[in-house]
């Protein structure tokens, strides 16, 4: 997988991707991340991407012309399966959309800064409008590396335990079981003793059973569709 973020403030974007399981992903070649910084591609004097808004109002607005040259150079080099837009009012990021993302080959993340973009770039390049949530961000770099940390768990061989991206938390739809490690008993708190029992087909059925109360308890939304 390639993906392609474009900013104004790539510097913001680094650190997610040079620690943790991100960079291993990188480093075992199953992703390329590219940062392109938007001024790159302006020939305005002191390298200006924004601009007030046409009618009046507070905020500056991304312009058009470095975004299409931008996301045009990107185009003419690879044919990409999605061109994404980080903006507030975009579809509110689930596992769902996760999963769906990390089974394509290469995307652009454009992230919004300011007031965000003239709305010309939306109608005539974004495919697809993600939110990670009813809350402003002062741009779309933060938003942008959450999708990218989603997605990339998910691509095989990233993770040294394939299963363990299939039990998350979201994955059908239900909240993720409640789970213990070493000691057994820690001042009195003792682990479920079905866990301790070797009796795998019980674990499993507890583990379901516990999955679907959590969320009837905690998520019941969750729960609407099934």
């Amino acid at each position: 997988m390639r993906i392609d973020i474009i900013t104004v403030l790539p510097e913001l974007l680094k650190s997610p991707f040079e620690a943790s399981i991100l960079k291993r992903a990188i480093e075992k070649g199953l992703v390329e991340v590219h940062m392109h910084n938007l001024r790159d591609y302006t020939d305005k004097s002191y390298n200006q991407v924004d601009d007030y808004q046409f009618g009046g109002g507070a905020g500056m607005v991304l312009m058009i012309e470095p975004i299409d040259k931008c996301i045009s150079a990107l185009k003419a080099e690879r044919d990409y399966d999605e061109i994404i837009y980080m903006t507030p009012d975009g579809e509110t990021l689930n596992q769902k959309t996760a999963n769906t993302l990390s089974l394509v080959e290469n995307i652009i993340i454009l992230c919004g800064h300011y007031k965000g973009v003239d709305q010309r770039v939306r109608d005539a390049f974004i495919t697809k409008e993600i939110s990670i949530g009813d809350y402003v961000l002062s741009g779309g770099e933060l938003a942008a590396a959450i999708v990218c940390d989603s997605v990339i768990r998910l691509i095989p061989g990233v993770l040294s335990n394939e299963t363990s991206a299939l039990t998350d938390t979201f994955q059908d739809n239900l909240l993720a079981p409640p789970v213990y490690t070493r000691p057994s008993e820690y001042k009195g708190l003792k682990v479920p003793e079905v866990l301790l029992s070797g009796n795998f087909p019980k674990i499993e059925e507890w583990r379901e059973n516990e999955a679907y109360n959590r969320t009837k308890r905690l998520r019941p939304d969750l729960l609407k569709d099934q």
